[in-house]
């Protein structure tokens, strides 16, 4: 038998993705209740229930109401004795007591799955979505709430959708008079309107329903408002549609942050709760996380990290705080409030979505040099580096970039070699995942950068280099560029780079060269200028086609592709052969024009190249003409 405490926690952290355990109730074994006093209470009941005669329904309804109706027995003995089919039934009548009556025991028995599967299967939502017409504000009200219950798996949020439930829905919310003697009145039913809604936005169909029924005005207009028990549904509905782009974007335009952010002090949790979740979703964009600051939201976020007893608000809380520090400028303030210090404490015994957020957090915090110094000095590193045994997917890329982050630092760097940091990120470029591959392979840049004697430390692991080179052959644009990126800064190594070229690396970066994006030409462009510094690699590349097409990366609109074609092209350009294929591919005339850079490295690379190209004629023609 489903008990009651797991039903009520059955929908908690539904997430818009509709992942529904509610949609396979457990199957009640039939006959445990016959013999409880509940069922012959019950069903004394049901004979008058379904007598016909209005008055004695009404009556028997009111009895039935007097039952403990939030225990489990009475709840299922409703359904085995076939009252709730007449419950249902009665919703259709013209009996506008029969029809309270009887939504006023549907309204507490729809708290049980098994019974709202039975509502939804007798067609009970249908009569209910007609109801919301009703002129009636309490029968509407009651209507609403118990579709708030029912509407929580995913075939019921369907009905309510395809009859029209969703514009009803919205237009209960419409009932706003502020300041008038009704006020108490239109509160409620926005309330009722709210949860069914809340309930309903858990699809993605149902987001874009409300949206096109004028929701989002609504929404904006109640979230003004100072009751608690409207707020709740009304931001609970919010964040769950914070994952569309056009509800962020309203969310933006109707100045809704400001009220979300003066929440985030209420004394309710729960409502600080869906605002901080809100903020978390919505954080994506960088207008928002601006307006989050601008509104001080970041402050009250820092403080409710000291309430971490409960989890799903700091899930939130941290969620929040990991999107708004993507934006510098968030980050300084976190420092201001010592937000960095008080995450480093959330590193251990925290449940995994909590750690994803915290980590996340630190990885972007880590890009400030001040907040790498305040990690190690919170003993924040050991913590961060054991998670790399982790297997959460989303725990493992921020993870990566956290470890990524603190090695720009040498004394951090030393602190995670000696924790085996940086033989664990090696490991995780094998993980079947290729957000987690990449995240791996950039994480390794600052660790082959900053380690003492990196080039020992990366030979000392076995089979890493051909591990590496061997990633070249992957699918994903961001895998690529990460492992080029990765490539460029071992290759420093004379001895590392004679192994990469044994396995292979020339053949397999030539291959890449066609590519049109920018920050994967970047890239390739620095693993080639590193890679030409050994052997006949030069001349290799030239033979595997490497150089016209890095010749047109010249074109680009990045100034970062520029400077590192600019010095592969240097590079290359040491073999004659390539020098002519250059002067083919009208070189000279693009690097001319950046030879005037106010960039060093790219006007000395430029410079060089030209100035080989020019030898290389000057050699040709003597030879012609003596």
């Amino acid at each position: 038998i489903f008990s009651k405490a797991s039903s009520s926690l059955e929908d908690i952290g539904e997430s818009s993705s509709e992942t529904d355990e509610d949609e396979q109730p457990v199957r009640h074994q039939e006959g445990s209740t016959d013999l409880s006093p509940e069922y012959w209470a019950v069903q004394k009941l049901a004979k008058y229930v379904k007598g016909g005669d209005p008055t004695a329904t009404v009556i028997a309804l009111c009895s039935m109401r007097d039952l403990n109706l939030s225990q489990e027995a009475c709840q299922l003995a409703i359904k085995d004795t076939g009252c709730l089919e007449v419950l249902i039934n009665l919703l259709d009548t013209e009996e506008i007591k029969c029809q309270t009556g009887s939504l006023k025991i549907l309204k507490e028995i729809s708290q049980n799955i098994l019974i709202r599967h039975a509502i939804a299967d007798l067609g009970g939502l249908e009569i209910m979505v007609k109801i919301l017409d009703s002129p009636d504000t309490d029968l509407k009200c009651l209507a609403a709430e118990t579709i708030a219950n029912v509407a929580r798996f995913k075939r019921a949020r369907k009905t309510v959708r395809q009859h029209g439930g969703i514009k009803r829905l919205v237009e209960l919310l419409e009932s706003i008079s502020v300041g008038s003697s009704h006020q108490a009145k239109d509160t409620e039913t926005a309330r009722c309107g709210a949860l069914a809604l809340w309930s309903c936005s858990k699809s993605t169909k149902n987001k874009k329903a409300i949206r096109k029924a004028g929701g989002i005005p609504l929404l904006a207009r109640w979230l003004k408002c100072s009751h608690t028990n409207i707020l709740i549904p009304i931001v609970g509905t919010l964040q769950e549609c914070a994952s569309e782009p056009n509800y962020r974007l309203a969310i933006r335009t109707e100045g809704m942050i400001e009220n979300l952010v003066k929440n985030l002090s209420s004394e309710h949790e729960e409502l600080q709760m869906h605002c901080a979740s809100a903020i978390f979703k919505c954080a994506e964009d960088e207008e928002i996380r601006d307006l989050v600051r601008k509104h001080e939201g970041l402050q009250p976020l820092s403080v409710l990290l000291d309430n971490s007893e409960n989890k799903q608000l700091l899930a939130a809380v941290t969620g929040a705080i990991w999107k708004c520090a993507i934006s510098r400028e968030n980050v300084l303030k976190f420092q201001e409030y010592k937000t960095v210090e008080t995450l480093v404490t959330l590193l251990t015994d925290q449940p995994e979505e909590v750690l994803i957020n915290v980590i996340g957090a630190l990885g972007e915090c880590c890009q400030e040099q001040e907040n790498r110094g305040t990690i190690r000095r919170c003993g924040g590193i050991p913590p961060i580096v054991k998670l790399l045994t982790a297997t959460n997917r989303a725990l493992l890329v921020n993870v990566n970039k956290a470890v990524g982050g603190c090695a720009m630092e040498p004394e951090n760097m030393a602190i995670i070699d000696s924790l085996d940091g940086v033989r664990l990120l090696w490991s995780l470029l094998k993980n079947p995942n290729p957000d987690v591959q990449a995240s791996a392979a950039w994480a390794l840049c600052p660790c082959v950068e900053n380690a003492k004697n990196s080039g020992e430390m990366v030979r000392s692991f076995v089979g890493g280099l051909e591990l590496i080179v061997n990633l070249l052959k992957s699918n994903d644009k961001e895998v690529l560029t990460s492992v080029c990126a990765a490539i460029a800064n071992i290759a420093k190594d004379q001895e590392n780079l004679a192994v990469m070229t044994d396995h292979g690396v020339v053949p397999l970066l030539s291959k890449l060269a066609n590519t049109n994006n920018n920050k994967l030409r970047r890239h390739l462009a620095e693993a080639i200028a590193h890679c030409c510094m050994w052997g006949s690699n030069r001349v290799a590349f030239g033979e595997t086609k490497a150089v016209a097409p890095l010749a047109r990366y010249l074109k680009a609109k990045d100034p970062l592709v520029h400077r590192a074609t600019a010095l592969a092209l240097y590079q290359l350009s040491e073999d004659p052969n390539n020098c002519v294929i250059m002067h083919e591919n009208g070189v000279v005339k693009l690097l001319l024009a950046m030879v005037g850079s106010t960039d060093d490295a790219l006007q000395e690379a430029a410079a060089g190249c030209i100035a080989n190209i020019r030898r290389l004629a000057l050699a040709t023609e003597k030879a012609k003409y003596g």
